[in-house]
């Protein structure tokens, strides 16, 4: 059964930028955060279109006019941008809804114009622990209605409930999932299993010929990077480069620059330090290591990653926006040569969520938690 949601009425406002940092900094905290320059960011105006609950992810449907949403309990709504109506979608899977499970990611396949197609990701119930997978399936949406959902990826090991990542990217002929290391720390060094890795898979699921660990002995086909901890955010660039943003431990969240085969250190070196103040090797010259693009001390705890295309923002085409969670703010980084600089940040006032940039070339934004507002930003 569907459920209409009555849509809010659009609320506007205007935001100034600011340059100053955010997040508390732990008294041991080490030097060495990744200088901003930020100096006179522009404004933007801020209009809201309603609250939604837990929500995690947020795609706008090509050849429509619609915004999918999902919601961490497990719903999974169809926003109509026309009207600003809201309605559930029949069919979203069963998930364990704890820790840090739920509904996650949700993007159109390549053909979704076509046929339909989208990607969800999502945790269930399994018997050794909750299980992260992803699944495809027919999105109709005149019916409201998901379809032939069948799963095409499984998280191995099943474990714990937490650092799951899951964040969805179709790229290249190629659908690529984050895969955190489920707070387990050392199987991002390994390459056995996808914990605390990057996969690259064909739009069918299966591991995509060519990835950098197929063919060796014990080894998993799916894998095109290891090391990560928490990758949160994934996406590509003009260039067709991909990005990936990850929660480090008691601070030293990254950005990162993909590349195949490569090692991101995790959690043999890293910017922060363990809960337990325990120290960890910084990444350095020669360390085998790929270091970060840019990182947080203190830290913002990225959860998304949006790299802007549009002319809308004037000057800011090309540039990654992340939204921190535990530093409710957003954050814009120009990209380089597998470099970062931050150039601005604003102090939105909630956990961010979510990111997704519009048709238009405004800029969305979903906050966390119970009635988390959806964000429409604008220029001034």
């Amino acid at each position: 059964m569907r459920r209409l949601l009555a849509p809010v009425a659009a609320m506007a406002l205007v935001m100034t930028g600011c340059s100053g940092g955010t997040g508390s900094v732990d008294p041991d905290e080490r030097a060495g955060q990744a200088p901003s320059t930020a100096e006179v960011p522009e404004d933007f105006r801020v209009t809201e279109h309603g609250e939604f609950d837990e929500g995690w992810a947020m795609s706008f449907l090509p050849g429509s006019r619609h915004l999918l949403i999902s919601q961490r309990g497990g719903e999974l709504l169809l926003r109509d941008q026309s009207t600003g109506d809201v309605v559930e979608v029949d069919g979203a899977p069963p998930v364990e809804d704890a820790g840090q499970g739920g509904l996650h990611d949700i993007v159109p396949g390549a053909t979704h114009a076509q046929d339909g197609t989208v990607y969800v990701s999502w945790v269930r119930d399994h018997p050794g622990g909750a299980q992260g997978v992803v699944g495809r399936g027919t999105l109709d949406v005149d019916r409201a209605a998901l379809t032939d959902l069948d799963v095409i990826w499984e998280q191995e090991p099943a474990a714990g409930s937490g650092h799951f990542a899951l964040r969805l990217l179709v790229h290249g002929g190629h659908l690529y999932v984050t895969s955190g290391d489920r707070q387990e720390q050392t199987p991002a060094q390994d390459t056995s299993d996808t914990l605390g890795g990057v996969v690259r898979l064909t739009p069918d699921g299966d591991p995509a010929p060519g990835n950098p660990w197929a063919g060796q002995d014990g080894a998993s086909a799916d894998l095109w990077t290891i090391g990560h901890r928490n990758p949160l955010g994934i996406d590509e660039d003009p260039e067709g480069r991909i990005w990936v943003s990850e929660m480090g431990p008691r601070h030293g969240d990254e950005l990162n620059l993909l590349d195949g085969g490569g090692n991101y250190g995790w959690p043999e070196a890293s910017m922060g330090r363990h809960y337990s103040g325990e120290d960890i090797p910084e990444h350095r010259d020669g360390d085998g290591f790929v270091p970060p693009a840019t990182y947080w001390v203190p830290a913002i705890s990225p959860g998304s990653l949006l790299i802007y295309r549009g002319d809308r923002f004037a000057g800011w085409a090309g540039s990654a926006l992340l939204g921190g969670l535990s530093g409710q703010n957003l954050v814009r980084a120009e990209l380089g040569d597998g470099t970062a600089t931050v150039v601005q940040e604003w102090d939105m006032g909630a956990r961010v969520r979510a990111l997704a940039e519009a048709p238009d070339g405004a800029i969305w934004v979903l906050e966390d938690g119970p009635g988390g507002r959806l964000l429409e930003l604008t220029p001034v």
